[in-house]
């Protein structure tokens, strides 16, 4: 195999791992899995504070098609400094916020997920009705999850029993629901990793052939 080769097929290699991480080839939820899932979501009692609907969440993993989906977040973060969940001592609400979001974002990231679009809301309403009045919305955020298999497991993951509590204190008001996408113009990670990794393997080819040309000796005529 001429040495050049090389590099183009470590990046093969290396996009071939990187779509076994990032696609859900599992296909969509059995009626079995949905079930186990929503017994485990009533297991930790998060139905029941009031701030998600048991059928809601149902009715969107019983229609699973086994495809990737963007969960839409509009935010309002406290203003001001608020008590700290754990120690009881003001902070503020963003520094609060920032116990559940160094939780959260390593487990989605571990499952193909991560955020698309994080951004700061800078005016009002422009075109608003029948809707309530702006609360003072301060963000929204735009969340990738590989499936809808992967939102289940994180809903009820254990390790979030307690960082829940950081969100629930700093975010007054929030809601959130799933979306597919229509028109994308940003590209994704298939396209920029793939852009990545064919640069990266363009470069070892030349360096590699630059190498070899340099290495072969000139014979005298």
């Amino acid at each position: 195999m001429e040495i050049w080769l090389l590099p183009w097929g470590l990046a093969l290699l290396a996009y071939t791992v990187f779509l076994a991480w990032y696609v859900n080839w599992r296909g969509p939820l059995s009626k079995a899995e949905v079930q186990a899932a929503l017994a485990d979501l009533v297991a930790t009692g998060l139905e029941m504070d009031g701030r998600n609907d048991l059928a809601t969440l149902q009715a969107f993993l019983e229609a699973d098609d086994g495809r990737e989906f963007f969960m839409l977040n509009l935010v309002r973060i406290a203003s001001g400094d608020i008590p700290d969940p754990v120690s009881g001592q003001p902070k503020p609400a963003r520094q609060v916020m920032e116990g559940y979001t160094r939780m959260f974002l390593p487990a989605l990231f571990a499952r193909g997920g991560h955020p698309a679009i994080a951004a700061r809301k800078i005016g009002g309403y422009f075109d608003a009705w029948g809707v309530e009045a702006d609360p003072g919305w301060s963000i929204i955020g735009y969340m990738r999850y590989r499936s809808r298999r992967d939102l289940a497991a994180l809903v009820v993951d254990p390790r979030f029993a307690g960082a829940h509590e950081f969100k629930f204190a700093a975010m007054p008001q929030t809601y959130s629901f799933p979306t597919r996408p229509q028109i994308m113009t940003l590209a994704g990670p298939k396209i920029w990793v793939a852009l990545a990794l064919a640069l990266a393997a363009a470069l070892g080819h030349i360096v590699l052939l630059h190498a070899e040309l340099n290495s072969t000796p000139i014979l005298a005529g």
